[in-house]
């Protein structure tokens, strides 16, 4: 009887195991798919952000362009008459002349010499001249009497109208000669400053030659290259800043737009006046900030704004509560807000607050906006980490 017992002992042993195993294997089975199950709740909820829809909003616009600084007007002094020598230069570059104001003496001894002689000609046509006047008088007299004849008054009347000639181009050689003395002293056309000079003491100066560079009146303005996009916003008569790292900083106010765009560059020229007294020279590279005053704009909070690849841009939410990332081309902030001139359209939904914490795809979800203190409205708010 006792060996019967414990042969059954022996048989249910090997089932009790199995039985056993398939227990725990069932275990271990559901366990694994209620963690997978729980992955799956976690990755539906996603990272919890907020998000704001792009809209237009009137901001004051600055536009930031830079270029060179260059003369207002450039004027070119050049030598009307040849072949002299100058003899004195009274001005050097940097110096600021007056209109009239002598630059450079020429060697005028010949000519003065030649306008005495014609000086002297037109004074010995002048007395021929009287002398005919008479004869032709008395001539007409002794005609009218019946003393002279018709040849003889003829020939005294073309005798006045030769010495009347001859006093005419003498007069007109002494005043090409007198204009000529006159050109050897070379004289400042404008008002202005003299940028460079390249006539020295003892130089044989040639007619046309150029001696000095004028800007007239001093006055400077920059070149300033604004993209086309934001080209139509300038208008002549806006004010701007201008910033230099050598000469620093002034005002200034756009004179002109130009009507044509660089093909290659896609870039505009907005001509500034600068104002005078600044230390800007021509040549020299400076910034410029244009009050473009208050414009339209798409706009998004700054939180919004997050740098990739050292390129800004936004989260944008597309379908399925996925985000994905728009690179952006900023055209001011103020307020808090971030003016975008390029990447986005009114009516897209961007991530705000936890938009640093976001990659391309990742999956969110949306909720309301947490209550700040008004001073850390600009800063967004650290989300939970997933």
């Amino acid at each position: 009887m006792a060996r019967t017992t414990s042969t059954r002992l022996v048989h249910r042993a090997p089932l009790a195991a199995g039985l056993l195993g398939l227990v725990l294997l069932t275990a271990a089975c559901g366990g694994g798919e209620g963690k997978e199950g729980d992955g799956e709740a976690q990755a539906a909820v996603g990272q919890a952000v907020t998000v704001q829809t792009v809209g237009l909003t009137s901001l004051p616009r600055i536009i930031t362009a830079s270029g060179s600084v260059t003369p207002w007007e450039e004027v070119p002094v050049g030598a009307e008459t040849g072949g002299l020598v100058a003899t004195a230069v009274y001005v050097d570059e940097g110096s600021y002349v007056r209109q009239g104001q002598p630059l450079v003496q020429l060697n005028d001894a010949l000519l003065r010499a030649q306008l005495r002689q014609q000086q002297a000609q037109v004074q010995t046509a002048e007395a021929n001249l009287a002398r005919d006047d008479a004869a032709l008088a008395r001539s007409q007299e002794l005609k009218e009497r019946g003393f002279l004849s018709q040849a003889s008054l003829d020939t005294a009347l073309a005798n006045q109208r030769a010495s009347a000639a001859n006093l005419a181009a003498a007069r007109a050689a002494l005043a090409e000669t007198q204009t000529r003395v006159n050109q050897a002293t070379i004289r400042a056309p404008v008002s202005g400053l003299i940028s460079s000079r390249s006539v020295t003491r003892g130089q044989i100066v040639q007619a046309g030659s150029e001696l000095f560079r004028m800007v007239r009146d001093g006055r400077l303005e920059l070149d300033a290259q604004i993209p086309e996009a934001e080209l139509r916003l300038v208008r002549p008569g806006m004010g701007a800043t201008i910033v230099s790292d050598q000469a620093g900083q002034t005002g200034g106010t756009v004179r002109i737009v130009t009507p044509q765009v660089d093909p290659q560059s896609r870039l505009g020229v907005a001509r500034i006046a600068l104002t005078s007294g600044s230390n800007l020279r021509p040549g020299m590279f400076a910034r410029a900030e244009i009050d473009a005053g208050a414009q339209p704009s798409l706009t998004v909070p700054s939180a919004a704004v997050v740098f990739r690849e050292n390129r800004p841009g936004v989260y944008v939410l597309g379908q399925n509560s996925t985000v994905r990332f728009q690179p952006i081309t900023e055209a001011g902030r103020a307020q808090g807000a971030v003016a975008v001139s390029a990447g986005l359209q009114a009516g897209q939904r961007v991530v705000v607050e936890g938009a640093g914490f976001l990659g391309e795809g990742d999956q969110v979800r949306v909720v309301q906006p947490t209550a700040r203190p008004a001073a850390a409205t600009a800063a967004p708010t650290a989300a939970p980490a997933r």
